[in-house]
C-alpha cells in the first residue's frame, strides 16, 4: 500500500517539476471558464540552431574550396551551366554563385592549394 501511494507521489512531484521547468521558459496567464487565472507554459517553436549553423559553415566552406580549387573562371562558367538546367539547378546556381566573400576567400587560400 505503502509503495502504491509513493508511485502516484512520484508521478505527481515529477509532473509538477516539468510543468514549473516549462513555466520557467516563459508563461501566459490565462482565465479558466470559473474565472481563475493560471499560468500556462508559453508554446515556442524549438528549431536545431547549432546543427543548422554548421551545415551553413560546411557548405559556405565546400563553395570556397571548390572556387579556390577551380578558379574563378571555370567556376562561374559550371555556376553559368547549373543556371540554365531545372528550377532546382536554377536555385542550386544561385546559392552556389560567387560571393565577395568567396572570392576573397578564395584568393588567400588558392595559393595554399597549388
Amino acid at each position: 500500500m505503502a509503495d502504491a501511494n509513493m508511485r502516484d507521489f512520484d508521478k505527481r512531484m515529477e509532473k509538477i517539476v516539468r510543468h514549473h521547468q516549462k513555466l520557467s521558459r516563459g508563461y501566459v496567464a490565462a482565465i479558466n471558464d470559473d474565472g481563475l487565472i493560471v499560468a500556462k507554459p508559453r508554446r515556442r517553436i524549438w528549431v536545431p540552431w547549432r546543427p543548422i549553423l554548421f551545415f551553413l559553415i560546411v557548405a559556405f566552406a565546400f563553395k570556397i574550396g571548390l572556387h579556390a580549387y577551380l578558379g574563378p573562371d571555370a567556376y562561374q562558367a559550371r555556376v553559368e551551366k547549373l543556371a540554365a538546367g531545372t528550377e532546382w539547378a536554377q536555385v542550386g546556381a544561385w546559392v552556389m554563385a560567387a560571393d565577395p566573400v568567396t572570392i576573397a576567400v578564395s584568393e588567400r587560400i588558392q595559393p595554399l592549394m597549388d
